[in-house]
């Protein structure tokens, strides 16, 4: 009697497919969304770019000045200017690296730390993320904070894979995963705005799991002249 009323009830509701999920898009699609959100082409006619603003290591209560400077092909070095510390330094001219705080001094980069440099210091490296990387693949959709994201995991030349997050909406950048000896980085990118038709994060947050690093733009020029003496390494 309760298996007629079950079968009953069965046929008077209407019988519903679960609905699929949509399918992931390929690689392809969602960097040719990435390159086109972040300014296209664009990217091509910027030679050089010079970015300020200050930075702030949470953990540890530390404050100062933030200074990047960028000149293709491939050369960028980044000054943080800590009060009460010192300035932490790194430079690569794309094809070697070096870096420098009050601590060590000045010391050769790992092989990490030197093709990360490489890759930030590619003024095109939106247009040039598959040559970046040896193998990509979108792996499934995750949240960075209150907005859904493509998640992409990246192999490059050194060192384990990265996470990249794709904004599903704008197509943007907006979280960087990477392995390390010491647990790894989370780098997240925010504050976007049009410099000279290119999109740039006014906005880095870093968390190494060590320590907790805010870096806030406060100008961007591009197109500025930099003088290659910027980047000479000092005595050690």
């Amino acid at each position: 009697m309760r298996y007629s009323i079950m079968l009953a009830l069965l046929a008077a509701a209407p019988f519903q497919v679960p609905a699929q999920e949509a399918a992931l898009p390929t690689v392809d699609q969602v960097l040719a969304k990435y390159v086109a959100a972040s300014g296209g082409n664009g990217a091509r006619k910027v030679t050089s770019r010079v970015m300020t603003g200050t930075i702030d290591v949470l953990t540890f209560g530390l404050s100062g000045s933030f200074e990047q400077y960028t000149k293709a092909p491939n050369r960028q070095i980044t000054v943080s200017d800590l009060a009460g510390f010192g300035k932490v330094i790194q430079c690569t001219d794309g094809k070697s690296g070096w870096a420098s705080d009050p601590q060590q001094g000045v010391r050769e980069m790992t092989p990490e730390e030197l093709s990360r440099s490489r890759r930030s210091a590619d003024l095109e490296s939106g247009l040039h993320l598959q040559d970046q990387y040896k193998k990509m693949a979108v792996i499934g959709k995750s949240k960075v904070g209150e907005r859904e994201a493509y998640l992409v995991e990246a192999q490059p030349a050194e060192g384990g894979p990265e996470k990249l997050y794709f904004d599903t909406q704008t197509g943007l950048l907006i979280q960087i995963e990477r392995p390390d000896a010491t647990g790894g980085s989370i780098t997240t990118l925010d504050d976007f705005r049009d410099v000279n038709g290119v999109k740039i994060p006014f906005s880095i947050y870093q968390d190494t799991g060590q320590a907790e690093v805010q870096i806030k733009i406060q100008q961007v020029k591009q197109n500025v002249p930099i003088d290659d003496a910027r980047f000479a390494r000092p005595a050690a």
